[in-house]
């Protein structure tokens, strides 16, 4: 297993991490246990959750995903683990979150609560990467900045990171944290994938110049890039399947932005493609995640323990210049997929 560093950290990961969105409502915890094993036992040591999880986010199973991840917890070294988690982003921002009734805010008062509820919930006095899932808009980036500085002075958590952030976003925070020798973020985790290369914009020249790491979430554009789309029918029993009906108009616009004419028409070429070269989609589209300078470790997920070996040939898998030009042509004849 070849490892990687987060930005400027001492934390050494293996190039996939295991995400946890779907533990207690789409995986059952006994799946759970079982991802997490199967992913542990094959060599992985990054594992990503969030208070909100598991998803679709409701109320009444809010850190439901932290308390299963840290019951699994138990049973491993702990520092042999490096653990991730994120506190929930404002609610003035993509949407407000269920928990704290919905008046979430990257502010001291909800990271210190956040932080409280995590670490009980996961059975750790630490965790190593601890990240603001979106960023708030209102609270001032000094006041955010300097909670989170707290938490490491704490001892509660070694290193913070950004997600679902942009380029001003990254760039501002961090600058700040320099003026006023607080910590900085590390990394970054965004959605990233063939469907979605717009990090390769400005932010991937920003992650660059600045040594901060992308964590690529939904490699595979939650499912899409499988192909299971690319079908007359769509089974109810997906994510899109089961968003495509929801009564939540943003699970409703979820759906729409990843299964529209586009997607689908790119999705169509790269199977083409991963059938050219012969391997899964699967494997191809986590493989072009991972092959960036700029990333440190892409995010895979599951429903269950049997999808997972099709992500994890990417580790073996090296992507020749031919094939990447192949893919490169897709995305310019096919511009933006996902808006």
């Amino acid at each position: 297993m070849q490892y990687r560093y987060i930005g400027k950290t001492g934390l050494r990961v293996t190039p996939i991490c295991m995400g946890t969105m779907s533990f207690g409502s789409w995986s059952s915890k006994e799946e759970s246990f079982k991802i997490l094993d199967t992913a542990y036992d094959r060599g992985i040591n990054f594992f990503d959750t969030a208070e909100i999880y598991p998803i679709p986010p409701r109320a009444e199973y809010a850190g439901e995903t932290e308390k299963i991840v840290g019951e699994w917890l138990k049973t491993k070294p702990r520092d042999s683990i490096i653990l991730a988690s994120k506190v929930a982003g404002a609610a003035n921002g993509w949407f407000a979150p269920p928990i704290r009734h919905g008046l979430t805010a990257i502010d001291h008062f909800h990271i210190q609560k956040a932080i409280e509820g995590s670490l009980k919930r996961l059975g750790t006095d630490y965790l190593d990467l601890y990240q603001v899932h979106w960023p708030d808009e209102l609270v001032p980036k000094e006041e955010s900045q300097k909670a989170l500085d707290n938490l490491i002075k704490q001892g509660k958590v070694r290193y913070i990171g950004t997600s679902n952030d942009t380029a001003y976003g990254l760039t501002k925070s961090n600058t700040i944290a320099g003026y006023e020798k607080l910590a900085r973020f590390e990394s970054i985790q965004n959605n990233f994938s063939l469907l979605n290369p717009r990090f390769l914009d400005e932010l991937a020249n920003v992650c660059r110049k600045e040594k901060v790491s992308l964590l690529p979430y939904s490699p595979i554009g939650g499912g899409v890039l499988s192909g299971k789309y690319n079908q007359n029918f769509i089974d109810q029993k997906t994510r899109f399947g089961e968003y495509m009906y929801a009564s939540e108009s943003r699970q409703r616009a979820m759906y729409h932005r990843f299964v529209n004419d586009k997607t689908l028409a790119a999705t169509g070429k790269y199977l083409e493609i991963s059938k050219k070269y012969g391997m899964s989609p699967v494997t191809l589209a986590v493989a072009w995640s991972m092959h960036f300078d700029f990333v440190a470790s892409t995010i895979i997920g599951a429903r269950y323990a049997s999808q997972l070996e099709e992500s994890f040939k990417a580790l073996e898998t090296t992507l020749s210049q031919e094939l990447l030009a192949e893919c490169t042509k897709v995305q310019h004849e096919i511009l933006y997929p996902m808006g």
